[in-house]
């Protein structure tokens, strides 16, 4: 028998939170079609070790030789693969309730009604800020990075992964400026985005790979509903848009490919702004250990009548072929 009712709801609330917890991956990525495509498609992946790395094939062989007879061939030997290497980053959100709020809450409805409410705002605010830092440049401390250091406006600078973009062409995304990029068109709009699509679809694609995943700001989504008839407005019920999310469908350029809206409220997407993404090529890397899960136990502080709960990940987002990526954004819109 708990010699305290306080002992026995600090009890009460960490098993519920433990039993919560085991739900909270789930959670995250059916918040976002990227991060639910991700899943969906093996890109959640976990590592071990105080680095990530993605291998990467980065050039031929230089072997392919025309001959005839008793010509030579060319066996010569060639280094084709190197890593890529990310740093994971941590992040937590934490459950606190005074010990005066769990006995002011003793029955079991009223402690449930506490323990909900606190759980459920810790829950959306993990989700707020992670969708928020996957639209990152990762310059803020700890923060992971996000869709704009993947695949930003500016290709052929900076250092991702441990190596130089500047110096490596192969390591480079393909950004498209709306404005000028396009003959006769100069920004996002019903007249031009199907043919901007059409563009950067077949120019990033090759053989059966290329974008699988179009993610759209509010302005770019706007342009290409409007550029669409009544019987092209097809939304997947058995995917994307049976999870909620705005979602149309892309064909041409020989593929068929969910256009996502990304954009409203509180969304961290750039305006004027629409990712074409290889979600095979993209990846969260995660510890097993801090896999959006309950971090530490219940943990109760030597000066306070309180307990804590943090729920939190380690990892990173991580890219291995950067091909078949694209950024299109107005630059005057």
């Amino acid at each position: 028998m708990p010699l305290t009712s306080t002992e026995r709801l600090q009890e009460t609330l960490s098993l519920a939170l433990e039993e919560r917890s085991k739900g909270y991956q789930d959670l995250v990525s059916n918040a976002n079609a990227l991060l639910y495509t991700m899943k969906r498609r093996k890109g959640w992946k976990p590592y071990s070790g105080p680095e990530i790395r993605e291998r990467l094939l980065y050039q031929e062989t230089g072997s392919y030789t025309r001959y005839n007879r008793y010509d030579f061939l060319n066996p010569t030997p060639k280094e084709l693969i190197n890593d890529a290497v990310f740093t994971p980053r941590m992040a937590a959100v934490s459950i606190t309730l005074s010990g005066d709020e769990l006995t002011d809450n003793a029955g079991k409805a009223q402690l449930m009604d506490i323990m909900k409410v606190h759980t459920e705002a810790a829950e959306q605010e993990l989700i707020d800020r992670f969708v928020e830092d996957l639209h990152s440049d990762g310059t803020a401390s700890n923060q992971i990075g996000g869709l704009q250091l993947a695949i930003p406006t500016v290709v052929n600078t900076g250092t991702y992964g441990g190596i130089d973009r500047s110096a490596n062409a192969i390591w480079r995304t393909t950004s498209y400026d709306a404005n000028s990029y396009f003959s006769g068109y100069t920004g996002v709009d019903s007249s031009s985005v199907k043919e901007i699509f059409d563009t950067i679809m077949i120019e990033r694609s090759r053989g059966m790979q290329g974008p699988d995943l179009i993610l759209c700001s509010q302005e770019h989504y706007i342009a290409y509903t409007a550029a669409t008839t009544a019987i092209q407005r097809i939304q997947d019920e058995n995917e994307l848009g049976a999870l909620g999310f705005t979602t149309l469908k892309y064909y041409g350029g020989g593929k068929s490919v969910d256009v996502v809206l990304e954009g409203g409220i509180g969304s961290a997407m750039p305006a004027n702004t629409t990712y074409f993404i290889d979600t095979k090529s993209l990846k969260f890397r995660y510890h097993p250990d801090r896999n959006f899960a309950s971090i530490g136990g219940k943990r109760v502080p030597v000066n306070q009548d309180a307990i804590v709960q943090h729920i939190g990940f380690k990892g990173q987002l991580t890219m291995c072929n950067p091909l078949h990526m694209a950024k299109l954004y107005d630059s005057a819109p």
